[in-house]
């Protein structure tokens, strides 16, 4: 089986899909590899390393001639490569970041080139899926850079410090929403020397917070419904967030810097610091939406810009991981590597139906769209009997 590693076209994507590091495993497991000129330049991988690992180093083209499985990181993400879709055969088989619940309309044009496709952002979170975890280990990465972003920015220094001037007061942090990104937020920010407090939704990540040195915000809040089975934040009413923001309001007045990383996988992200609360805050404070992307939880966030508003830098990066892409690549490329030999048997990919982690994360099959999560999002009546194997 070829495989074929494509050089990334999503706007500001710098990171590629596989790693030298990781053809060795893809080779033992039958897979050769193809690999297009330039694919992994723009995170420290220059040609010359994959061809020492026995990789083809080929043209674009000749990529989508001989390759069935194609391995992307967003490429094919909202079906953004419209040049390589218009190529794609229904011998072809689609791994990647896919964007099937921001973008679900746009899994259609995938279905209708007849390929077969998994989507990582689908990969179920069970044990034996934590190796595949693409989502987790690009939200590790957004977190730790997210702090740095606001220290940078931020007029005052993160840790205590005495000198023979005076006394300096550590930073004050305020981390919202406590998963991956937000976890590696706090552990960051510690680092750094800060006061940190986070809060979430989701009453079992308390003693997670706790554990790396922070303080947990509990509100007078009913949330015994706040957490899917996944492990993932359930979206609530507008009338939950009203009340929650209100209790918010107190500790976002004395941060110097909040990190919101408040998401729901397939909805809106809810609005949890409105413009009025900005004015509470001390001049020269940061705001670091990692929302920005599903419409912010800052109110006053522009997705990819930076906004000064009463005294406050309001920052909504987009795409963070692809600022430190070597690392970033690293570790996406060693989880895809594992969701490909986790179906592959001597050169051959052979996903079993049954595996819970093939079928939850199919999104595309013999023509249809076949993700559960999709075709409700869009609106579409369950399959009557699954898509054949």
């Amino acid at each position: 089986m070829k495989a074929g590693v494509l050089k990334e076209t999503f706007p500001g994507e710098t990171r590629v899909a596989v790693v030298p590091g990781v053809i060795t495993g893809l080779t033992k497991a039958g897979i050769e590899l193809l690999v297009e000129s330039g694919a992994g330049a723009a995170a420290g991988f220059p040609d010359a390393r994959y061809a020492e690992k026995g990789a083809a180093v080929v043209s674009r083209d000749d990529v989508l001639a001989g390759a069935s499985l194609l391995l992307s990181v967003r490429s094919f993400a909202g079906a953004h490569d419209k040049d390589a879709i218009a190529r794609l055969e229904p011998r072809h088989v689609l791994v990647g970041f896919l964007d099937p619940l921001q973008r679900p309309e746009a899994v259609k044009e995938l279905a209708a080139r007849g390929i077969t496709s998994f989507a990582l952002e689908l990969v179920p979170r069970i044990s034996r899926a934590q190796s595949m975890d693409a989502l987790s280990s690009t939200a590790t990465m957004v977190g730790y850079k997210a702090v740095l972003l606001a220290a940078d920015r931020l007029p005052r220094m993160m840790p205590m410090m005495m000198t023979a001037a005076g006394t300096i007061a550590p930073a004050r942090v305020f981390v919202i929403g406590a998963g991956v990104a937000g976890l590696q937020a706090i552990a960051t920010a510690r680092r750094l020397g800060a006061v940190v407090e986070a809060y979430d939704v989701r009453p079992a990540v308390k003693e997670q917070v706790q554990s790396l040195g922070a303080k947990f915000v509990e509100l007078p809040l009913e949330t015994a419904a706040a957490e899917d089975k996944g492990g993932y934040a359930k979206a609530q009413d507008e009338s939950f967030y009203r009340r929650q923001r209100e209790l918010l309001a107190k500790v976002v007045s004395e941060s110097d810097v909040v990190i919101a990383a408040a998401a729901v996988p397939g909805k809106k992200a809810p609005v949890l610091v409105t413009g009025d609360m900005l004015r509470g805050m001390r001049p020269g404070s940061v705001i670091v939406d990692l929302a920005a992307e599903q419409g912010g939880n800052c109110e006053a966030s522009e997705p990819g810009s930076e906004v000064m508003l009463h005294g406050v830098l309001v920052l909504a990066p987009l795409n963070l991981a692809a600022t430190i892409p070597h690392h970033a690549s690293q570790l996406y490329a060693k989880n895809l590597a594992n969701f490909v030999q986790n179906m592959s048997r001597k050169g051959e990919l052979t996903p079993v139906a049954d595996d819970e982690i093939v079928r939850d994360s199919m999104l595309t099959r013999g023509g249809e769209v076949v993700a559960a999560r999709v075709r409700e999002a869009l609106g579409m009546a369950p399959l009557a009997a699954p898509v054949p194997a």
